[in-house]
Order: structure tokens, then sequence, then C-alpha cells
């Protein structure tokens, strides 16, 4: 590597190269990183002259530059490379990042099937370098209250999971996520999929079998836009997930079934519609209104006033750069293993060839 020696090395903040200033680099990377104590986001990478000036107009002291060539070129003045570039760049990206000595995080799906994800982990450990997947829903604000009412022995044995992540598009916007063509790894089943699946492993643990419904709903959509996934889990918990860009009225966005009692949660987590809107971590940030807490209880519909208002817990999507942050710098724990994303590949993969095939998988 040539140029100038590292921030890190230098005890400045951590300079970071971000591929990708769609989506994903422009709404949620972007703005995490330049609010995360110990980072400063030093160069986006975008061809597109208009997101560059996007880009420059956010934060005026970042470089732009239009390919990874030239990212790369001054890999030894940066410190960590983010890539949330289209998903098919995903793996050769952070292989490059990782042979350049860098340290990685990557946009979910970190790869489109769990041995490519695995042989990526294999050489971040070999390199001695940290490979993070970004699924910052693992900090919205339902799912970590839920992981503290299971925690709390709130529901007691939790026999079943409801999750979902439904939408309203009767039209498909186009473009490499509504795309048929498989080296896209486009489709619902590998985006929001790779939140929902990643959310039940965590709460639950490993599954055994998986069955799945993918369906192509729209006019003119090549990808699937309407998919159910049934996993048991070797923990005797069965995860019934949703995601649909087809959903006319949408369910609950978690209804969470134990011994005990029930906890049924609707609405999103607010934080990406504040970062959408140009709202920056600060105080205040990830709280939610009382109106909107989950239902605690049994016996009776929450929507007939059945059990008691469930305070949400704030959301906290900086929590995941805060952590890599530590990681880098003080040898804390990867807030998400790319093993852990494979794992979860493997039940999206599961999952793709029980509803092409009309079969239970077994894994």
């Amino acid at each position: 590597m040539t140029g100038t020696p590292s921030a890190h090395a230098s005890g400045g903040p951590l300079r970071v190269g971000l591929v990708g200033y769609g989506l994903a680099g422009s709404v949620f990377h972007a703005p995490l990183i330049a609010a995360t104590e110990g980072l400063t986001l030093d160069t986006v990478v975008t061809s597109n002259p208009e997101r560059q000036r996007q880009a420059r107009a956010e934060f005026p002291d970042v470089r732009t530059v239009a390919t990874p060539d030239e990212l790369f070129e001054r890999a030894g003045e940066l410190d960590l490379v983010v890539i949330a570039s289209p998903n098919k760049t995903h793996v050769p990206l952070a292989k490059r990042a990782l042979e350049a000595g860098l340290p990685v995080v990557v946009d979910k799906p970190v790869a489109g099937t769990a041995a490519e994800a695995r042989e990526l982990a294999a050489l971040a450990e070999e390199r001695g370098l940290l490979l993070s997947v970004f699924q910052n829903r693992r900090w919205d604000n339902d799912f970590l209250t839920l992981r503290e009412l299971i925690a709390e022995g709130a529901l007691g044995d939790v026999w079943r999971f409801e999750s979902r992540f439904e939408r309203w598009r009767p039209k498909p916007k186009g473009g490499w996520r509504e795309s048929g063509d498989p080296a896209e790894i486009g489709g619902l089943l590998y985006d929001l999929g790779s939140h929902v699946v990643d959310q039940a492993l965590v709460l639950f643990g490993p599954v055994t079998q998986v069955y799945a419904e993918s369906v192509v709903r729209r006019a003119g959509a090549e990808a699937d836009d309407d998919t159910f996934l049934a996993l048991t889990h070797a923990s005797g918990v069965r995860s019934h997930l949703y995601v649909s860009s087809t959903a006319a009225q949408l369910g609950p966005r978690f209804r969470v079934l134990g011994s005990k009692a029930g906890y049924v949660k609707h609405g999103l987590d607010p934080q990406e519609a504040a970062l959408r809107e140009g709202a920056r971590p600060g105080p205040g940030w990830g709280e939610e209104d009382e109106a909107l807490w989950g239902r605690l209880g049994s016996g009776e519909s929450p929507v007939t006033g059945g059990g008691d208002a469930a305070p949400t817990v704030p959301g906290d999507y900086p929590a995941y750069y805060a952590a890599v942050t530590k990681a880098l710098l003080a040898g804390g724990p990867n807030p998400v293993d790319a093993r852990e994303a494979a794992d979860a590949l493997d039940v999206l993969e599961a999952a793709r060839r029980s509803a092409r095939d009309g079969v239970v998988v077994t894994l």
C-alpha cells in the first residue's frame, strides 16, 4: 500500500472509504459514519455526478472518486472500507479491500451464497482483519424491546415468532433490486428477507427445517415480491416470516406467542424515515411515541384493549458503527460476524430451493 500513514497509526479518527452512494450509502452509512465518534468519512465512491455533488453538499470535507480503483490506490490512507454498492459487487469489492489490508463493513446480504460468505470470512481471518455485515435491524426499536422481554421471561417459553416486513408498492420501481437476473441477487427474499431471517436466528438460534412460498405478483415485476418463510428452530420455536411489496393492508411487525403471554407490535422503527428526512443522531434519537408502543398480555386481542402497553426501547442504529470503531481501536467484538451472515444465507438458499421445488428443506 502507498500513501500517508493511516489515521489509526497517528491517533486521529479512522478514515472511512464508502463505496456506493445510493439508498444504502447516502441514507444509512454516510450519516451514521459521520455521527460516530472516532470515524471520519474520507472518501465516497460513485460514478454518478449528481450523487457526487450530493455527497459534497452533505459532507463538505469528503473526497469523491468515480471508481473503486481510485479508492484502492489510496488504501494506505484509509482505515476502513464500507461497501454499500449493488449486491453483485459485494464479494469482489470486499475481497479487494481485504487483500489491500483494510477492514471491511459490507451491507447485507454480504454475498449471494453462504459459501462465498464463508470464503470472505476465512480471508478476513487469515489477514487478521475485521469483516462485519451491516445488519442494522438488530438495532430496531421493536427488536431491542422483544429481546428484553424474552430475556426477562415476560413471554415465558416462546412458541411462535411472526415477523412481517410488508409494504404496499403495487407498481415496480425497476432497477437491480427488482431484476430477475440471478447475478443481481435481487428480490425481496435476499433484501428484506436478510433482515427477518437474521433477527429470527439471533433470537431463537439455528434452524433445522425451512419451508417457503415465493411469488412474483406485480405485472412487469421480475423478482419475488411476495414471500413467506416457515422456519423450525433447533430450540423448538417456529418462525413465520413475511416479506412483501404487495400487502394492501399491513399486518403487525411482530406477533410473538409464548407460554405466559404474547407481544404484538405494529409499525416500523422510525430511524430509517428520520434518516431519509435528513435527521441525524442526537438527543432523543430512536424514541417512539407512546401511542405506538406494542401490547403485552394474554387472552384478548390488543385491538380491543387486551394486554398492557410495553414501552418501546429506543432504536439505536448508531450503536453498530460505535461497535465497529471499538472493535478496530480497542479489540471489541465484531457487532455482526460474517459467519453469522453465512448462517442466514444458508436459510435463504434453502428457502429459494423450497419455493422452487415445493419441498421442506432440512439443514
